[in-house]
This record gives structure tokens, C-alpha cells and sequence, in this order.
């Protein structure tokens, strides 16, 4: 309770400091969750894509199950297909109004009689889906084949990408804050050095003049980590309801994906930033105790 009495004086004492040091490991830690939450929704979406049917092809009015079997049997014989999903025109009718539920003009005079039928396919690598088109184009019964050339290679891009990126920023960001630290805690350990040569002549120990200076810089970074996580969370309540907004195709799909948030994976996710800002804050102090603290 001393050594926490301490650290409450110290931050009181210099509260421009102590918010200084807070925003910068709030900056920090924001980015760090951010590009953590980015980094893991983007290799989700990436694992949807691979897993998902990637080719369709469309059949013409008029086809025969006998030649639906046929296209089927033609491409098992390649060895790059995983499964086959048939689609018949009531079955795309019902997908439609799921997809459209919220627009009710776009529902208006479509029957399932104007819809094709399809069949899925899904491959066993995105390198297969070129080879599977060319094998469904030759088929007369086909009208149309639909198939992401080249989207999951530039997804599995763009993954990397993210990482790359978002963890140099999140690094330098965590050093910078580190540094921020260093600075503030060496500044505050100048400012006391009269008091802390008069607890060194009363007897105190190293340890003891030390640890309210480490648990001061564990403090900021705590409640740095802590505000940035609650901002991400915030965020993703905010801008949730225009991911599943069910006008734009795209949102909507990546929402299916990724939306609801599992609160227990939020929770390891603070638990997470805790940690790292545990060490962060307690690396930084320790760096200005040393460096600063001559006992």
C-alpha cells in the first residue's frame, strides 16, 4: 500500500506527463487491435473464399438432369474438383429474396422461371478454377460461367499485406511508446531525486525506491490498452449495422462472414493487449530505473 501510494502521488504530481504517456500507449494499443482485428478477419474472409464454391456455371432452359450428370462426371475425371452443389431455380429464387429481403422493389415480378438453374463447384486450389471454366464453357448446355479469376490469389495478397504493414506500424508505434516511457519516467525520477536520496539515507531498499516508478509505467500502459480496445469495440458496434446493411452485396457477404463479434474472442483480445501492456510498460520503466535510478 506504500509503494501504491507512491505511484498516486507521482501521477497527481505531474498529470500533463501522465496523460501524455496514457495517449501514447492509447495510440499504440489502438493500432495494435486494430491491425490484430484486420489481420484475423481478412484470413477469415480469405479461408471463406478458398472453402466456398468458386465456380458456377449457368445452365440454359431446357437441361436435362442426364446432362447435368454428364458435366459432372466430365469434371471429376480432371481431379480438381472437392464437391458439386446444384442450384434449380426455386432454390436461386429463395437465395434472391434472402439476399434482397430489405429492398422490396427488387423483389417485385421475379419468379423462379426467369432464374437459371446452376451447379457450384468448388476446387481443390484457386489454380484449378481456370482449367474447371474452360472444361464448363465447352458444354452446350452452359449459357454462362462465373468464376473469381485471380481473387483469392489477391486476397491471400492482401492478408499479407495487412500483416506486413500492420505490424511494422504496431511495432513502432509500441517502440515509440516505450520510449515515451523512458522519458517520462527518467523526468519524473529527476524531479524526486532529493527524495529519493532522503529514503536511501532512512534505509530503504533498491527495490522499494524502484517499484513505484515500474508500476506508474505499467499503469499508463494498462489504461492505454484499455481505452484502445474499448475504442475498437465501439467502432465495431458503430459500424455494424452498415456491414449487414443488406443493399451492398459485398458488405453483406463479408458481414455473414465475420459479424457477430464473439465477445469471448474480444475478451482474449484485451486479455491479450493486458499482457503486451504489462511488458511494455513494465520494459519501459525498468529501461528509465536503470538508466536513470543510480542505486
Amino acid at each position: 500500500m506504500v509503494i501504491f501510494n507512491f505511484v498516486k502521488k507521482n501521477i497527481r504530481r505531474t498529470p500533463y506527463q501522465a496523460l501524455t504517456a496514457t495517449m501514447a500507449m492509447f495510440l499504440a494499443f489502438l493500432a495494435f487491435s486494430s491491425f490484430l482485428l484486420l489481420a484475423l478477419g481478412s484470413q477469415k474472409v480469405l479461408r471463406f473464399y478458398e472453402s466456398k464454391p468458386q465456380t458456377i456455371a449457368f445452365f440454359k432452359d431446357g437441361t436435362k438432369n442426364e446432362d447435368i450428370q454428364a458435366i459432372q462426371d466430365a469434371l471429376n475425371s480432371t481431379g480438381r474438383v472437392t464437391k458439386f452443389k446444384y442450384v434449380s431455380k426455386e432454390e436461386a429464387l429463395e437465395i434472391y429474396r434472402e439476399r434482397n429481403k430489405n429492398n422490396p422493389m427488387l423483389l417485385e415480378l421475379v419468379t423462379a422461371n426467369i432464374l437459371p438453374a446452376s451447379l457450384e463447384i468448388s476446387a481443390l486450389t484457386p489454380d484449378d478454377l481456370k482449367p474447371i471454366a474452360e472444361v464448363l464453357r465447352k458444354e452446350p448446355v452452359v449459357e454462362e460461367v462465373v468464376f473469381p479469376e485471380d481473387v483469392v490469389a489477391q486476397l491471400a495478397q492482401a492478408t499479407k499485406f495487412i500483416r506486413t504493414i500492420g505490424g511494422s506500424i504496431v511495432g513502432f508505434l509500441i517502440t515509440f511508446s516505450t520510449i515515451i516511457i523512458v522519458m517520462i519516467i527518467g523526468f519524473k525520477i529527476r524531479l524526486k531525486r532529493e527524495e529519493i536520496e532522503t529514503m536511501k539515507l532512512m534505509g530503504a531498499s533498491t527495490w522499494f525506491i524502484r517499484m513505484p516508478f515500474i508500476i506508474e509505467g505499467i499503469i499508463y500502459a494498462l489504461i492505454g490498452a484499455i481505452i484502445g480496445w474499448l475504442a475498437n469495440y465501439f467502432m465495431i458496434w458503430y459500424f455494424e449495422p452498415i456491414l449487414v446493411d443488406g443493399n451492398n452485396l459485398f458488405y453483406f457477404e463479408i458481414s455473414q462472414i465475420l459479424l457477430p463479434v464473439s465477445p469471448i474472442f474480444m475478451l482474449e483480445l484485451l486479455m491479450a493487449q493486458v499482457v503486451v501492456a504489462i511488458l511494455v510498460g513494465g520494459l519501459g520503466s525498468l529501461l528509465a530505473v536503470r538508466r536513470y535510478l543510480h542505486l
